[in-house]
């Protein structure tokens, strides 16, 4: 592929390639304008010297490579990154608890001035004739506020990361961003023992550290979607990535309580080993596989990239654009999409960090099942976040539902049902069985988000995509600072049933605010400060990627075929 003139968009948004066949002497004829047919989303292309023996031109699979596109596989990488950096976050999650044991903590127990009713406590196993509740002797005895505040540590660098991760992506491109990120997520997990054994003020530090490199994955991942993927894919593709992080949790939880109550590699520190030498081992990959843009991809086809291309306007710039931070803060879309963002995280964050928590003290599960409890939500949250994105792309091509109601009934689903779902949380009380599926229920509903506020960045602004979701994701780390240090205070010496209730409905405010600002200020078309001040001014501004396929595209064989490009 060699640099000339970049491909032109036609008024009816087909794009037009010129040619330069190559002569004997070096020299260039005039060259023949061929316009690309798009009606098909992946339009033939025939390479220049393509033909087998007889010197025809090449066939469609030989032409694309099979049916596997180069985006195909920057959304599996990039969705087994987000896997282990969930994994990498949420394992302290599970092994806090093989960590403190359960010696230092008071289910319910109250000295004689605490009047506690007999129906504000579940009743232990012990005490019900079942079989005697699990004893795990800790290394450390932390109480519920200082774990709070460990468990939020790592939100505290993650905040200050996330605004810079996504400029940085803009500007320099989200492969090394994003691959720098979960690598070096993975340096610090591995570390995470020797740091907590040494002190706990170490320990916090490294969870800090582990939190900031981690801040700048989701800005980075979310601009290179915005340069790969068209505008109607955004759904399938965002779901596809964005489903990493119920994974991650669906892995490492159950995993996580293995490893716990096993004796391998000393129990809860084989959780840090093993998440992240896995990290590091998917650097590999990633940083062979992976490039910045589709015109700097060695192995992708010319109708792949012809058919990106032909959404240059709706895609990312191949170059930077400065910030413009004044109307950005004017916007109204991008306050709805900030509240969505906030509601969501602080639910999500307070159930991620305090669920097996909950589990433990409230309905008394042991340590080993405590891990696949605690991850059934969140399996429950990945698949219907599949089911969902599905439906949502099948209504989209249907032309049944306009890219807004999407947006809008995703998150409506995602926050209200489970708003909803806590609200009955509160009238569980000590069935163990009702909680779990009632929570299923609440997290489970939150997949329904990948097609909604997590489009919306890359909807209202695809050259800031990054940065966007730097500025809604730096909010949103506040509430993984705060639900756990929230919830810390609320229960600490108080394992209780409407401790616990206050817990819930805290959340459940929260949602019932962000989510009717989400629905009412949310746009789905690009905002006029997405462009350059001189694209705005109505001076000549190239929204083109600067890129030509002069050498990658030649005059059909077969001109008559409804495939083959047309000549104009």
């Amino acid at each position: 592929m060699t640099g000339s003139d970049p491909p032109q968009v036609g008024t009816n948004g087909d794009v037009v390639h010129e040619t330069r066949p190559s002569q004997p002497n070096g020299d260039s004829k005039e060259p023949t304008t061929l316009l690309l047919a798009l009606e098909d989303p992946m339009p033939e292309v025939v390479p220049a010297g393509g033909g087998g023996a007889g010197g025809g031109g090449t066939t469609r699979d030989e032409e694309k490579g099979g049916c596997w596109q180069v985006r195909f596989t920057l959304a599996i990488l990039s969705l087994l990154g987000i896997v282990l950096m969930y994994a990498m976050r949420v394992c302290l999650s599970i092994a806090i608890v093989g960590m403190v044991g359960t010696e230092h903590h008071h289910h319910g127990e109250h000295n004689a001035s605490e009047a506690v009713a007999a129906e504000d406590v579940c009743p232990s196993p012990e005490q019900t004739g079942g079989k005697p509740k699990e004893t795990i002797v800790g290394e450390f005895t932390w109480d519920e506020t200082t774990q709070g505040i460990i468990l939020g540590s790592f939100f505290w660098g993650y905040a200050c990361t996330n605004i810079p991760g996504g400029r940085l992506a803009e500007y320099f491109g989200g492969k090394r961003v994003f691959g720098l990120g979960i690598v070096l997520s993975a340096l610090f997990t591995v570390l995470t023992p020797l740091s907590a054994r040494a002190s706990t003020e170490l320990f916090i530090a490294v969870r800090i550290c582990c939190g900031a490199v981690q801040g700048v994955v989701f800005p980075a991942v979310n601009s290179m979607l915005a340069t790969w993927i068209p505008p109607f894919e955004r759904s399938r593709f965002s779901t596809i990535v964005y489903s990493g992080f119920p994974l991650g949790t669906v892995l490492s939880l159950p995993v996580g309580g293995w490893l716990c109550s096993s004796t391998f590699l000393g129990g809860w520190p084989s959780v840090f080993y093993l998440f992240g030498g896995l990290g590091i081992l998917w650097g590999v990959f990633w940083f062979v596989l992976i490039h910045d843009r589709p015109e700097a991809h060695p192995r992708i086809s010319a109708a792949e990239l012809a058919h990106i291309q032909a959404f240059a306007g709706q895609t990312k710039r191949a170059e930077g654009v400065p910030l413009p931070w004044k109307d950005i803060l004017m916007s109204l879309p991008f306050w709805g999409l900030l509240a969505g963002s906030l509601g969501y995280d602080y639910g999500f964050y307070t159930l991620l960090t305090e669920l097996p928590t909950y589990l433990k003290n409230i309905q008394h599960f042991d340590m080993s099942s405590n891990g696949l409890i605690s991850a059934l939500p969140f399996l429950v949250m990945w698949l219907w976040g599949y089911v969902w994105g599905l439906l949502m792309d099948r209504l989209t091509k249907a032309k049944v539902l306009s890219i807004i109601t999407i947006r809008r009934l995703s998150m409506s689903v995602a926050l209200y049902g489970a708003m909803i779902s806590l609200v009955i949380m509160c009238f569980v009380n000590c069935d163990p069985v009702l909680a779990v599926v009632v929570l299923c229920l609440s997290v489970g509903l939150g997949g329904s988000a990948n097609c909604g506020f997590l489009c919306s960045h890359q909807d209202i602004a695809p050259n800031f995509a990054g940065t966007l979701l730097g500025i809604t994701n730096a909010v949103g780390a506040f509430a993984g600072v705060f639900a756990p240090m929230i919830t810390g205070a609320i229960t600490e010496g108080n394992q209780t049933l409407s401790a616990w209730r206050y817990v819930f409905l805290i959340t459940v405010g929260i949602y019932l605010v962000t989510g009717s600002l989400y629905v009412f200020l949310i746009s789905e078309k690009p905002q006029y400060w997405n462009e350059p001040k001189l694209c705005r001014a109505g001076k000549e501004c190239d929204n083109e990627v600067k890129v030509s396929l002069a050498s990658t595209v030649t005059t059909p064989t077969s001109p008559t075929s409804p495939l083959d490009p047309v000549i104009c």
